[in-house]
């Protein structure tokens, strides 16, 4: 089953003036469709060409794991943005506060987990075994779906998502990241987490990719 790039759920310009039509047009347009296109052609005739992109994820190695890693972090960062400014809803306001006190302290802590990134990554908002919320960074096309750990929100840190619109200032590029986040996928994403498995993006539970 080759891997697809999935319609983005707004359009080009919907995310103006935080992310300009031109950053998605290459963001999405070239940087994630050669994702998709580079893991379609290193997976053909091998024994992940039939599995899920989130299975090929889990089993990948190498370049072929950087492509389709890259591949499933991007159509998980689309859905994290919205052109409709949101709030977080009851239950996950609760989950944020009861994991770090507010949500404002979370967004500050997320925000600096992100600006201390050196060089191209990924932030994350993930739940733990416990139930517990955490934030996570990850280096290149890595991703928190090898550890098993539940996925809630994602922030691409690769100057590509970001270059054209503010440089190579990060800092302003996180400033404009939070009136796109999308709290309704954030809470969908939450719901999803089962007492007795580590679900991934869609709740099926998954295993650590061997390392």
């Amino acid at each position: 089953m080759p891997i697809t790039l999935p319609k983005l759920p707004y359009a080009l310009d919907a995310l103006e003036p935080h992310l300009s039509r031109e950053t998605l047009e290459f963001h999405y347009g070239k940087h994630h469709r050669k994702y998709v296109d580079t893991a379609n052609q290193l997976i053909a005739g091998t024994e992940l060409e039939g599995l899920a992109l989130e299975d090929m994820v889990q089993r990948a190695t190498g370049k072929v794991f950087n492509n389709v890693a890259q591949a499933w972090n991007h159509a998980f960062f689309w859905k994290c943005l919205t052109p409709r400014p949101q709030k977080p809803e009851r239950e996950l306001q609760h989950a944020l506060e009861r994991s770090f006190g507010d949500l404002e302290v979370f967004r500050q802590r997320f925000t600096q987990s992100a600006q201390d990134v050196f060089g191209s990554g990924w932030a994350w908002l993930v739940m733990n075994d416990d139930g517990s919320l955490e934030i996570a960074t990850t280096r290149n096309g890595d991703t928190p779906l090898t550890d098993g750990r539940l996925t809630l929100l994602a922030c691409d840190l690769w100057e590509h998502a970001y270059y054209i619109d503010y440089r190579n200032d990060r800092a302003k590029y996180l400033q404009h990241f939070w009136p796109l986040v999308n709290w309704e996928f954030v809470a969908e994403n939450l719901g999803t987490a089962a007492p007795t498995a580590r679900p991934g993006r869609h709740g099926v539970a998954v295993q650590p990719r061997p390392r």
